[in-house]
């Protein structure tokens, strides 16, 4: 790995040991490659994951948009999973990425969504 990878996996393992999802209140976790974008709802007490979302879905993928309007897109798409699981609350967890560009796209995706983080 690189420096850069290196110092992520850092920032990620600082923000892990502070936050924590259960059941009611899960892990809006977010992973961000080069092309798309993924965010997860996990429950850490069980080591599940309740719901996914991501810019390679059919529906998403369809629409010629930015990469940043797919990650509003996946932000909703999230809410919208986390709503049919009674779901109304998250802990955000950045995944040791910058809170800007497409995971800032995600986190207001998912507040219009009607998620409260």
């Amino acid at each position: 790995m690189n420096n850069k990878s290196n110092a992520r996996v850092k920032i990620k393992y600082r923000i892990r040991r502070k936050i924590s999802g259960a059941a009611t209140k899960p892990r809006l976790s977010v992973f961000r490659s080069n092309s798309d974008i993924y965010a997860q709802l996990i429950d850490d007490d069980n080591g599940v994951t309740l719901a996914s979302a991501s810019s390679r879905q059919k529906d998403i993928q369809a629409q010629k948009a930015p990469k940043i309007e797919k990650g509003k897109m996946v932000g909703a798409a999230i809410a919208t999973k986390a709503k049919e699981l009674g779901i109304t609350a998250v802990v955000f967890d950045r995944g040791g990425y910058i809170y800007h560009g497409r995971v800032k796209a995600v986190a207001e995706g998912a507040r219009e969504g009607g998620l409260d983080f």
